[in-house]
């Protein structure tokens, strides 16, 4: 199981960090979290419910991560392992997370795919995402995986859908030429963009589109 300990230092003040491995007593918890990070008008069936959480902890225990900022849970990444195939990268969330439930797990996979990441909004400014992205590289290399990939939403895109194709747009993204909440978090965190997606996921801001974004396993 894993677990790191450290600082992290915001507004000049020092906290406490602690990125693990989440369990069945942290359920409550962070399905509290999925109702901070999708409020209304959103619905309650996009959080996750105890039958998802129980495979996540059960079927890949390892994709299961969560981080501690004194003492408080203050978000979640999760992730399952999947056999995939570059030269062939279409598919949606739904089909390659089995909805969230992971029931595809694939031990003798290649890629860990990030299923999820939630981060409690009054935590935000505090860069957890990034601190639980590098943990699940530790768990890539741990597991001589090739490769962490996952479907960036990129909800910038509709503004500018009249004039750039969606991979003219991630293009723009990653040139440092205009900026998306999602695909310029995930370059900060050493993703790179493998391929746009079409009906990725149900998304109007993106106009349905996902960007696969990959960090490869630098010792394979």
């Amino acid at each position: 199981m894993y677990r790191s300990e450290f600082f992290i230092f915001h507004d000049g003040k020092s906290h406490p960090v602690v990125v693990r491995n989440y369990i069945q007593a942290d359920f409550r918890e962070l399905i509290q979290i999925q109702s901070e990070c999708f409020p209304p008008p959103f619905s309650s069936d996009l959080w996750w419910d105890k039958e998802q959480l129980t495979n996540h902890v059960t079927l890949f225990p390892e994709g299961a991560m969560c981080i501690e900022v004194g003492g408080e849970l203050a978000g979640s990444m999760t992730g399952l392992i999947v056999d995939f195939d570059p030269n062939h990268p279409q598919h949606t969330w739904e089909e390659i997370t089995d909805n969230g439930y992971i029931r595809n797990h694939d031990p003798n996979g290649n890629t860990l795919y990030i299923v999820d990441i939630a981060v409690r909004p009054s935590f935000r400014k505090f860069g957890l995402g990034k601190l639980m992205m590098q943990a699940m590289y530790h768990t890539v290399i741990k597991l001589g995986l090739d490769r962490l990939l996952g479907g960036g939403r990129m909800p910038g895109y509709h503004k500018m859908a009249d004039q750039l194709t969606p991979e003219e747009y991630i293009r723009e993204v990653t040139e440092g030429n205009t900026k998306d909440p999602v695909i310029s978090f995930l370059l900060r965190c050493g993703r790179t963009p493998l391929a746009v997606v079409e009906n990725y996921l149900e998304d109007a801001e993106s106009l349905n589109y996902g960007t696969l974004m990959e960090w490869k396993n630098p010792f394979k």
